[in-house]
Formats: structure tokens, sequence, C-alpha cells
């Protein structure tokens, strides 16, 4: 009765701790079970009897108080024996893995020859291991899996071994979103970087005394240069965005007033690039809970975007409207261009970093591959989403969605707080 006890207020404890801090739960997941198991295991070898079992005569597993607290785990876990036959799997193990039929090798599902090779380790000498599993289908899963084995009554040699499987799928993610933006950033930089080195040493050695030589190659050294004083500010302006993404701003800013001052901002480039850049402005002030700064940001890349990528149609239009989304209110802001539109298959990666449609075409237009992701790292610390909307042939919208903020007199506008920071 009093390990039953100590048992219940062991696994509040680690239920409480899962909702506190849920990557300390993982790690005191296996070392609960142990516990459980060596306060479980004595009292049940003193007063079982022999059973049947489902082959060659060796123990069942587990009785009802174990298989309780496994099946209140909320990652996969397996009981196999010594001859690497399942004795038991948790229901999280089954939607995870699929059905696994008692007594089956461990082998039938999982081929993984470093998983294998650890569990059987663990079992020839009784000592707890971990090892990695990695998935490629039906979904790619990577797994941090630990065995260990199952306390035996009076010091006799474990029978049973715990299979505890925790996810790791989303930290490898971020470790390779880390990794491949790097590499990018790296590439990126190294481009221009290399091209202003050949041009110096060409000006150092065959066209040292070539004007009009040199003169062409300052210009191109210079465009160079540029390129990547902007690609420099724009990895910045992303780690400051990244840095306070989950801190989210709470001042009030009319989206009316912003995106008068966007299209006033980026008017000279419409012009430059022979565009009717026009506002569909409301009668009535759109408030949002924002950074007036970041705000005009997120606009000024998308109209930006807009001009270069979508100006065959000739025309750019800014709108911001009330909407409703699963009944409530909200304010969707819209730049539209009326270009060639982008294939359906690259809108879901728009926003991820230096993703481009046609790299080629970017960077002749002094893309940096950066703008939608910082549009999207802002837009998720304003709690807000993109939604792009694109049909080949016809155009591209690009909404920004924001919930609403308290209503804004239509005469103070030019008072709101719009900073933050």
């Amino acid at each position: 009765m009093r390990s039953k006890r100590l048992t219940l207020i062991a696994a509040l404890a680690l239920l409480a701790l899962a909702a506190l801090h849920p990557s300390a739960a993982f790690a005191a997941a296996g070392v609960f079970v142990v516990l459980v198991l060596t306060i479980h295991w004595p009292a049940r070898e003193r007063s079982k009897k022999t059973d049947p079992d489902v082959r060659a005569g060796a123990d069942v597993w587990p009785d009802r108080g174990m298989k309780a607290v496994l099946e209140a785990l909320q990652e996969p876990a397996l009981i196999v024996d010594r001859d690497l036959l399942i004795r038991y799997r948790n229901p999280v193990s089954a939607v995870a893995f699929g059905n696994m039929a008692l007594a089956d090798p461990l082998s039938l599902r999982f081929r993984s020859p470093e998983l294998l090779a650890s569990i059987e380790a663990a079992i020839a000498d009784s000592v707890a291991r971990s090892a990695i599993l990695d998935e490629r289908r039906p979904i790619e899963r990577h797994w941090l899996v630990e065995i260990l084995p199952v306390p035996a009554y009076q010091g006799l040699q474990p029978r049973f071994f715990a299979v505890l499987f925790h996810d790791r799928t989303a930290e490898r993610r971020v470790e390779r979103m880390r990794t491949d933006f790097v590499a990018n950033a790296s590439h990126e930089l190294r481009t221009p970087l290399a091209s202003l080195s050949g041009f110096i040493e060409t000006l150092q050695g065959p066209a040292r005394d070539d004007r009009e030589a040199r003169e062409q190659f300052l210009k191109i050294m210079r465009e160079q240069a540029n390129r990547m004083s902007r690609l420099i500010d724009d990895l910045l302006s992303l780690s400051r965005i990244e840095m306070r993404r989950h801190v989210a701003p709470q001042s009030r800013v009319d989206l009316v007033a912003a995106l008068g001052k966007v299209r006033s901002q980026m008017q000279p480039l419409a012009d430059e690039l022979g565009l009717t850049l026009d506002f569909v402005e409301p009668q009535e002030p759109m408030p949002v809970l924002g950074d007036e700064d970041e705000l005009i940001q997120i606009f000024a890349n998308l109209v930006e975007n807009a001009c270069k990528y979508g100006g065959d149609g000739g025309r750019v239009e800014l709108s911001v409207q009330r909407a409703s989304e699963r009944g409530e209110a909200v304010i969707d802001a819209s730049v539209r261009d009326f270009g060639p539109g982008i294939p359906a298959e690259h809108v879901p990666r728009l926003t991820e970093r230096f993703y481009r449609v046609d790299a080629g075409a970017s960077r002749s237009k002094r893309g940096t591959g950066l703008g939608l992701s910082i549009v999207r790292n802002i837009l998720l610390r304003h709690k807000s989403r993109l939604i792009v909307d694109s049909v080949v042939g016809q155009g591209s919208t690009f909404t920004a969605r924001f919930p609403i903020a308290t209503e804004i007199p239509a005469n103070s506008r030019q008072n709101l707080e719009t900073s933050y920071f």
C-alpha cells in the first residue's frame, strides 16, 4: 500500500513537471520509470506464481501497477526481454510506430543497426545505454532512445529492459535551419566578396593604366559593396527582430496612417519603375497593437517586392479593411500586384531565409532573400500572420492579418504612441 502511495505521488510530480518544463520532464521520465520498477518488482516477485508465457516459458510483463505507470508517459515506451521480444508497448508507441504485436521480435519494426546494437549491449552487461534513431518514413522523425534494465528481485540478472523514446525532431529541425542559415549567409557574402577581390586584382595588374576599365570596374565594385551592405543590414535586422519576437508590442497604431507613410516612402521606387502605386484608403481608422516602425518595415518590404517582381502588371495596390476570422474581428492589410504570379509549389517556402523563386532575378534586382523572413518574424511578434494568394498570370496578394485593437478616435491619429521600446 505504501509503495502504491509513493508511486502515485511520483507520477503526479512528473506530470506537473511535464506541464511546466517539458524538456526536463523527458530526462526525469527515465529515472522515474526505473524508480517505479524498483518499487514494484520485488513485491511482484514475492507474490507471483509461475505463469504460462507467450513463448518458451519466459516471464510475462508487466503487472497492472507497472503498466499504469508506463501508460501515463507522454512518449513511446516498450518493454523487451533478453531475446529482443516485445513484452509491452504503451498507447503512445502504437501511434508513433504502428501496431506491434506482443512477442514479436523488435527487429520486425526497427531496422536501425545502431539501435539494435545498443539494446543488445544493454542486455549483455545490464547497463543503461542510449542511441539515436532517425526515421524517414512515413514521415521524418528523430528520436533519442534510452535503454534501461528493469531491476530484478534479490540482485538477479535483469530479464526485461525498458526502451524509452524521446522525440527530438523539432530540435533537429532547428539545428538544421541554423546550419543552413550559416551556410547560406556565408555563400551570399562570399559571392560579392569574390567579385570585389577579382576586380581589385585586375586593377592592380592588367587594368592599372586603363582609365575606362578602371571606371567600369569601380562602378561594379560599388554595386557589390552595396549588395554586401544590404545583406548585412538585413541579417542584423532579422537578428534583432528574432531576439524580441516573443515580446508583443503594446502601443496602438493606426494601419491607415502607417500605410500612408509606406506609400509616400515607396513612391519614388514606383516612379522609377514606371508603376502606379495606389492606396485604397478607408475613411475609418484601423487600430492594431504594434510597433509602427516594424509595421512600416513589413509593408515597405511587401511593396518593394511587388514593384520589383510583380511590376509587369503596371500597378501595385495597397489596401486595409476589417474582416472576420472564426467569429473574431481582424484587420487585413494587403499588397497586391498584377504581375506574373508565383507557382503554387513555391508559396509555402516564401518566408524561408534565402529562399528565392528565381535566384538570378532576385540578385539582379538587389534582393537579399531575407525580406519575407523579416516580415514573418515581425508578424509573429505582433501575434499576426501572412496570407499569400497567387495565381500564375494574374498576380499575387500578400495579406497581413492582425487582431483588432481598441478603437481609436479619428482625430487622434497623429497623437498615437507608436513605439514599444
